[in-house]
């Protein structure tokens, strides 16, 4: 899938928060959304028109201790909304999709990835586990992509937070209009068994959101065709530099 240029780049937190506040896009393009809608639901009947966040401001700071932090904030809309703006090719490029990922790793150092299944919006796109922000990851006004991401990936694989070691840091992929926030997690299983667990869940679910999962262990794994830019991006920088430390 192609994509712009991504700058990948690990921060030691992030500080979101969540503002109530119009979307222009939303309200412009009401029948538009309306119309995508209509068509995205006769196509995958599944689609649930929730709420979602989006961010609509952020900036990179340097702590005075020389870590780096992303600072952003997020605003509340449908998910009718989000969808429409991202297949109409991302119009408005005033807000950023910033969201979660487990890049979850094996104990002989392979990535496992998921392949959305056919009911999907995003069907045969191969990614880590994930998904766009909702009300679920607001704690007050606080926006929690620790949670988000940890949620996901239970809900995806059934792996977890206790079977795993996560990471402290983040790893940012910074493709616009994208952000997308990996958080490191290793397990103590190797690829196969680890594959294997996550398949025997999915089987054991009537309507599992991937369709099976993928071992990446090196970049001749990577599949440009399926996994998105960013993804694609993130697994060449990983196993070139082999940076992540988790634990």
């Amino acid at each position: 899938m192609s994509g712009e240029a991504s700058r990948i780049r690990k921060v030691a937190a992030l500080e979101l928060t969540y503002k109530p506040q119009s979307w222009a896009f939303a309200e412009e393009r009401a029948a538009d959304i309306l119309a995508h809608w209509s068509k995205a639901k006769a196509a995958k009947p599944s689609l649930f028109d929730g709420k979602v966040l989006l961010m609509s401001a952020h900036e990179f700071i340097m702590r005075a201790d020389g870590q780096t932090i992303l600072r952003g904030q997020y605003l509340k809309t449908d998910y009718k909304a989000f969808l429409a703006w991202r297949d109409l090719g991302f119009p408005d490029r005033s807000v950023r999709n910033g969201f979660a990922m487990a890049a979850l790793q094996s104990s002989d150092g392979a990535y496992l990835l998921g392949e959305m299944g056919s009911h999907t919006a995003n069907a045969g796109s191969v990614y880590f586990a994930a998904g766009t922000p909702d009300e679920n990851d607001l704690f007050g006004d606080r926006v929690d992509l620790r949670a988000s991401v940890l949620r996901e990936l239970e809900e995806e694989t059934g792996i977890r937070s206790s079977d795993i070691v996560v990471a402290a840091d983040w790893i940012l992929v910074d493709a616009p209009p994208r952000i997308a926030c990996l958080k490191p997690v290793r397990s103590a299983e190797d690829a196969k068994t680890l594959k294997a667990r996550i398949e025997a869940h999915l089987a054991s679910e009537a309507t599992p959101e991937l369709a099976r999962i993928h071992i990446v262990r090196s970049t001749a794994d990577i599949n440009e065709t399926r996994m998105p830019r960013f993804i694609v991006d993130f697994l060449r920088h990983a196993f070139s530099e082999d940076h992540i430390s988790v634990g």
